[in-house]
Order: structure tokens, then C-alpha cells, then sequence
């Protein structure tokens, strides 16, 4: 079986983080865009990052759509060389020029990046940091002093923002291991990753790997266990039993199940649910572990195709992701007040 390394569909921060460095090392001007603060309806959260390139590149979001066309034309026209805050949705003009939901206003601080080896350094260590599921702040000021904060002081996450500088703070993105694939996992993967979840399709099955023809949804052809303790084995992973066979999926769940991840799934009707609980008790697998799986995996809903169930999967992850992050938030408001 060929040993490959591994193989990730990235979203969030790093996927953005990784195209700034990108555009750096190509001698670009960068700018990133953070939303700092957020009143009303919001259709991204503070925190989330748009990326713009001198050359019109972007990565991220921060308003799914409204803002962006005029944040392109600003950078791309007059980029400031010092941070700015920009506001949006002050203004009935901006609610009507901007379509921002129900009266919303989001607070955004824009950041330059030239292409100058400290920018490349500060974004590189940054990068790693967030690769290496480290946590990890960035403390950026008006007058443009951008620091990295050890793990240890960025234990909290959050983003905290006087007016006069920032901080935020990264905890590791959620990563999933679905093991087995097919139009299941296709979807999972797909929906997962548009919903900043990092990906990874596990298929050690020779006939299944070889038919696989999505060539944008890469296969780790390792076993699910060894992949599980090499790369999934803290509470920021889920693992999702999609290949029904037993031969893999409990392998990879037996695992998961000893393991601090935040979900752990199986797909299947209740009878075969039940069977696979009986026979990972029988496998030695403590009772209070097995009660921690997922199965049936996903929300309740009448789902029958295979785009249906995938859908009904990601939602449940949503949810599980929100409760994960809601035990681990910062106690201060994200204005600091």
C-alpha cells in the first residue's frame, strides 16, 4: 500500500494566512482585512479575514459578499501604508450601497503587508503556527507594530480591540478524518471545507481509492488508526466513520473513541448502529467511550440523498463545532469594555 504523506483540504485562517505568505514571497503588496468588532445581524463573526493582493487576489470573507467588491477597489486604488479602521453600515448610504443585513455594522482594521523580509517573517511564523495547531495572537497597533504572542498567553481566544491596537487570538481550526469514501464523503468534504473545516478523506481500500475520480478531493491512503494518532488526537478533531465496512471504520473508531476529539461519527440506519456498539464493547472499547459516538451521524431530518445526508452531517458539526468554542471563550466582551 503506498505510504503517502498526508493529504488536507485547508479552510479558515491558515488556508488565507498561507495565500498572503504566498503573494508575499511574489513580491506583492498584501493587505488583511480582520473584522474587529460587529453590531446587529453579521454574516461573519469578528475575527474573520479577508486577504487583498496588489494584483486584485483575495482570500476569506468578511461579509459574504457586500463588502468585498468595495474593499478590492479600495486596496486596489488608494491601500493605505499604516493600519486603518474601516466602518461600515454607520450610514444609511452604507446600508443601502452595502445591503448589510437587518442594520448591521462591522468594524474592520486593514493591515498592510509589503514584501519586506520582517512581513514575510512575521507572516511565516504565523503560518507555522497555525499548521502546527498551536495557539497562537497577533497584537497589531495603529502605528503599525505587529507582534506574535507566545502559546502560553494565548491560551483564550478572541479578538480584543481598544481603538488603538489589537489583539487576536487563534485557537487550532477544527479538522476532520473521514474515513471511506464515496458520494457521502464527497459532499462532507465539500460542504465541511466551504465551512472552514479542514479535510482529510482516508481511503486505504485499493478498490475504492483507484475508481476515485475527484481529483480536487485528494486520498490519504494510510490506515484511519495510524492517521488518528499521527494527526488526530486532540479535542479540535472529529472523525467520521463513513465507509461502511466494518474493517476500516471500526479501526478508525476505535481510536477515535480513546481519543479527546470533539466528534466522532458513523454512518448507518439505528440496527446497524446498534450492532457496531456491540461490537466495539466486544472489541474491549470501555462502555462510557462507546456511548461518545455519533450514530446515527447527523441532524434528524429526512434525508435520503447522499448531498441530503451530507448536509444533515455538517450541521451537526456546526453545532458541535459552536458548543467546542463557546467552553473555550475569552471572558471579556470583544470591544475589551
Amino acid at each position: 500500500m503506498p505510504n503517502a504523506a498526508p493529504t488536507r483540504m485547508a479552510g479558515g485562517h491558515a488556508s488565507v494566512i498561507d495565500d498572503v505568505l504566498l503573494w508575499l514571497e511574489q513580491g506583492r503588496q498584501v493587505w488583511l482585512c480582520t473584522i474587529v468588532e460587529t453590531w446587529g445581524s453579521s454574516p461573519r463573526p469578528a475575527g474573520s479575514w479577508l486577504a487583498v493582493s496588489d494584483s486584485g487576489q483575495w482570500s476569506g470573507s468578511v461579509s459574504g459578499g457586500c463588502l468585498e467588491e468595495d474593499l478590492l477597489r479600495r486596496t486596489a486604488e488608494s491601500g493605505s501604508d499604516c493600519p486603518v479602521v474601516i466602518d461600515y453600515g454607520i450610514t444609511d448610504n452604507d446600508r443601502d450601497d452595502f445591503r448589510l443585513p437587518c442594520g448591521g455594522r462591522i468594524r474592520l482594521l486593514v493591515e498592510p503587508f509589503g514584501n519586506s523580509s520582517l512581513a514575510i517573517e512575521h507572516v511565516n511564523r504565523l503560518a507555522e503556527a497555525l499548521h502546527d495547531r498551536a495557539p497562537v495572537a497577533r497584537r497589531v497597533s495603529l502605528k503599525g507594530v505587529a507582534t506574535l504572542e507566545s502559546a502560553v498567553s494565548a491560551a483564550r481566544p478572541g479578538i480584543v480591540f481598544n481603538g488603538e491596537e489589537l489583539l487576536h487570538t487563534l485557537q487550532p481550526e477544527c479538522r476532520l478524518l473521514l474515513i471511506g469514501v464515496g458520494e457521502v464523503a464527497r459532499y462532507v468534504a465539500e460542504f465541511a471545507t466551504a465551512a472552514d473545516f479542514t479535510v482529510t478523506l482516508c481511503e486505504p481500500r485499493e478498490t475504492f481509492a483507484s475508481g476515485w475520480g475527484h481529483n480536487h478531493l485528494p486520498l490519504d491512503r494510510r490506515l484511519p488508526d495510524d492517521l488518528i494518532a499521527e494527526s488526530f488526537r486532540d479535542s479540535w478533531c472529529g472523525v467520521l466513520a463513513l465507509a461502511h465496512d466494518p474493517r476500516i471504520d471500526d479501526m478508525g473508531l476505535l481510536a477515535a473513541l480513546q481519543s479527546p476529539a470533539f466528534y466522532v461519527g458513523a454512518m448507518g440506519s439505528k440496527p446497524t448502529s446498534e450492532a457496531r456498539r456491540e461490537r466495539l464493547e466486544s472489541l474491549g472499547l470501555e462502555a462510557a467511550r462507546v456511548k461518545r459516538l455519533r450514530a446515527p451521524i447527523g441532524i434528524n431530518i429526512p434525508s435520503k440523498t447522499p448531498a441530503e445526508i451530507a448536509i444533515s452531517v455538517v450541521a451537526d458539526l456546526i453545532e458541535a463545532r459552536h458548543h467546542l468554542r463557546t467552553a473555550h471563550e475569552p471572558c471579556s466582551s470583544p470591544s475589551g469594555k
